[in-house]
This record gives C-alpha cells, sequence and structure tokens, in this order.
C-alpha cells in the first residue's frame, strides 16, 4: 500500500456541524466535496488524514476510502475484501476491529456484516504471515468501517479510531457535560478569535473555555490525543507525523505560550465547587489553565470586565494582535455565553423559569456592551430571558435539538461605543 496514494476522504461530523467542519476544511487548504447531514469528502491522501486528525475541532472520524464494489451477499462481500493486501497494511500483532453500517436487503444483522469483513481480512493475513491480529469491538487499533446500502458497499480505513472529538483532556467529565466537537462548533458560531473577552458563567466541567482557550491560543487538539488509529499500520509515517506535530507546537507557541501573546480574558464561573475544580484540572491537562480565569460564585456575581476601559487600553497599546484588518484600529468586544440546565420534568422546569429570568437580568443589568449567547434545548424556557434575540443557531446536543441564542446587549452603551469607533 502507498500511503500517498489519493482517494476520497469522508470526514464525519455530528447532526448540525457541517457547516462549520467545512468551513474548518478549507480554512486547512482542502476543496470540500458533497456536504450532507453527517459529513463532507474531500481528494486526499493518507498523510492528509494524519494532518487532518491533528487539526480539526468539530469532527468525529476521518475515514480514508480502500475500496467500493457492488455487493448482493454476505459471501460477495467476503470475496471483494479478501482481495485487498491486508497483510501489508496490518501486524498479525495488532488489534483489529470493524464497524459496519447495513441496509441491504440481502442481510438483516449488522455484526454479521462486521463479522464477515472481520474474517476476510484475518484469513488473509494468515495466510500470508501464518499469523492473524487479535480482533474485538474496541477502537483502540485499526478500525475498518463498512457501509453497505442496497447492492454497494464502501470500505474505508478509519484513520482516527476513536473519534478526535475525544480530546483526551476530559478526565473529571463532571455532570453531562458537552462532547468536545459540539463545544469548538459553539465557540465557532460566537465568532470567538482570542481577541474578544469570553465569559463562560456556569462552566461546568470546564468544556466550553478549553475549547475556547485551544482556539485562542491555536494549539492543534490533536497535540492532546497520544493514539489515533493511522499509529497502527505497517507503513505508518512517523517521521512525518512528528514534524507535523512539531509545526503545530510551533503555532501553538507563537500565539498562546505562557510567555508569549495571552488572549483576552476567558473567565470560567460556576455555583459547584467541585465542578470548578474538576475544570481546572481538565483545562491543566489540555495545557490551557494559564489562559483561564476560574471561580467558584453563582452566575450573577461573575466578574464582568469593563469592556470599554479594555477597549482605551488596548487602543492605546496598539498591539498587533488584536488589528483590525481594513482599519488599522484595535478591536476588544466581549461575549458571554451560557449553558443552562433544559429540564426534562415538570418540577424542575419551574426551578429554571426562574434561572432563566435570572440570566436575563444578569445580561441587562452587567453584561452591557457584550454579546450574550445562551445554549439551550428549551424554547419555551428560554422565552423567560425576556430578550429579543438577534439570532437562532440550530444544533443539536446528542438526540435534542438545541438552539444558540444570541443577544446584542447594547442598551445604554451604544454611544460610548460609537465614541470609541469614531
Amino acid at each position: 500500500m502507498n500511503p500517498k496514494q489519493k482517494s476520497t476522504i469522508l470526514i464525519t461530523c455530528s447532526a448540525g456541524l457541517v457547516d462549520f467542519l467545512q468551513q474548518e476544511v478549507e480554512q486547512l487548504g482542502f476543496h470540500p466535496q458533497f456536504p450532507h447531514q453527517t459529513g463532507l469528502e474531500i481528494q486526499g491522501d493518507q498523510l492528509d488524514a494524519m494532518f487532518l486528525n491533528l487539526h480539526l475541532r468539530t469532527a468525529y472520524n476521518v475515514l480514508f476510502l480502500l475500496k467500493q464494489f457492488p455487493c448482493n451477499s454476505p459471501e460477495e462481500l467476503y470475496r471483494e475484501v479478501s482481495k485487498l493486501p491486508w497483510e501489508q497494511m496490518i501486524s498479525p500483532d495488532e488489534y483489529l476491529s470493524v464497524v459496519s453500517r447495513v441496509d441491504a436487503a440481502c442481510i438483516d444483522n449488522t455484526m454479521f456484516a462486521s463479522l464477515k469483513v472481520k474474517d476476510a481480512i484475518v484469513d488473509r493475513i494468515v495466510q500470508h504471515t501464518g499469523s492473524r491480529p487479535d480482533s474485538g469491538k474496541d477502537k483502540t487499533g485499526v478500525v475498518i468501517h463498512l457501509f453497505w446500502k442496497k447492492n454497494r458497499c464502501w470500505l474505508y480505513l478509519n484513520t482516527s479510531g476513536q473519534k478526535i472529538s475525544d480530546r483526551g483532556y476530559r478526565k473529571i467529565p463532571h455532570k453531562a457535560p458537552l462532547r468536545e466537537s459540539l463545544a469548538a462548533a459553539i465557540i465557532q458560531a460566537t465568532g470567538y478569535d482570542g481577541s474578544q473577552a469570553l465569559l463562560c458563567p456556569m462552566c461546568g466541567s470546564g468544556t466550553l473555555p478549553i475549547e475556547a482557550a485551544l482556539i485562542a491560543s491555536r494549539r492543534a487538539p490533536g497535540l492532546l490525543r497520544t493514539n489515533f488509529g493511522f499509529m497502527h499500520l505497517k507503513y505508518f509515517d512517523d517521521s512525518a507525523w512528528q514534524q507535523m506535530r512539531t509545526a503545530a507546537q510551533k503555532q501553538s507557541k507563537k500565539r498562546g505560550g505562557k510567555a508569549a501573546f495571552k488572549p483576552a480574558p476567558i473567565i470560567a464561573t460556576d455555583i459547584d465547587p467541585e465542578a470548578v475544580d474538576a475544570a481546572q484540572k481538565n483545562a491543566l491537562t489540555a495545557g490551557v489553565s494559564h489562559l483561564i480565569d476560574f471561580d467558584i460564585c453563582d452566575f450573577a456575581d461573575t466578574n464582568v470586565p469593563d469592556l470599554y476601559a479594555s477597549e482605551l487600553q488596548t487602543l492605546e497599546s496598539n498591539t498587533s494582535e488584536n488589528t483590525a484588518s481594513d482599519s488599522g484600529t484595535p478591536v476588544v468586544n466581549g461575549i458571554i455565553l451560557m449553558n443552562p440546565e433544559y429540564g426534562s420534568r415538570m418540577g424542575e422546569i419551574e426551578d429554571l423559569k426562574k434561572t432563566y429570568e435570572r440570566i436575563g437580568d444578569f445580561f441587562k443589568q452587567k453584561c452591557t456592551g457584550y454579546t450574550g449567547y445562551i445554549f439551550t434545548g428549551n424554547p419555551d424556557l428560554a422565552k423567560e430571558v425576556h430578550l429579543r434575540t438577534r439570532r437562532k443557531i440550530p444544533f443539536f446536543n446528542a438526540n435534542i435539538e438545541c438552539r444558540l441564542l444570541k443577544y446584542e446587549l447594547y442598551s445604554g452603551s451604544q454611544k460610548n461605543r460609537s465614541n470609541l469607533d469614531a
């Protein structure tokens, strides 16, 4: 097998994130094709797949197409899979897992399809080497994906292995944490890039502020992972991988290193001491704890920096990092992002109505000049905020349809902002 041979790369994501994924892929210099609800395609080689695993924030898996073929029976599936030179890809000392998605009349058991693929691969390796790799459900080694729809099959190498949304920093998940890829997409949807102050009250285990700090510091999320599927291939190019990692680390040090540029304040608070403790430890594991100020308090007592003082200070410092590209004028503004509970029982919902009303009061009374965002899966509770939404961005949190609600909190401050802009 030639890792530099190009093929179709299918990049998957959760429902609702494909627009953010497409933006990321384009920024990395690729040309996305055929976007759909849970992914898109590009053309590239397995070195490109390694690069994507290192840098993508909103993706699930990076799948490299090995073969597609017509198929009308399990026996035909076995024959076609057997034709690939698996002995050149997989060592008998490796661990193999097969994942299948099947929609074909000739088979009604996805596990049986996975078994046929596994048998074809293992039998071929035994035939050529005399030994066989272990196999099972854990995606810790070589992972193969089969998509079988009607009379056609697509066979992919999952270069990610486990989902790349599993960064590896969240050692203490605490209560109902957001998936990292969803949190990254939410941060992207706010337009955050590190030049704005970012407040995350109700931070929980810290996924939102940590993903924001990774974005602000330009830290590639794949740097946090020590295991990818591509590492278990016989022809894995470790030298090329280390060069990619080194380049990514240099990029991060320029932007977010302790002795280099520091983004605008990132403030994360929660009333639960255990949540804040978990968030601090997760941030330390992610390497961004020096970029986030944590505090234990009610959300309404969160320290809200004075934006206009920050803007005047930035104007005086005239730093290049916060300079608008069109005018040369430094710009600092603020984002406040909240992820309150959605509620599932009537008693909870009644209590949460007061919480959402307090969020609205907090926005109006303390967050003037900021852009406010609330991520929620309960549109009825969102009405209790009693503020006009400027935008509603759809997302899915698992199977819950959610919205990221945007609020412009300029009341009483627009005159001051105009004077600064002048």
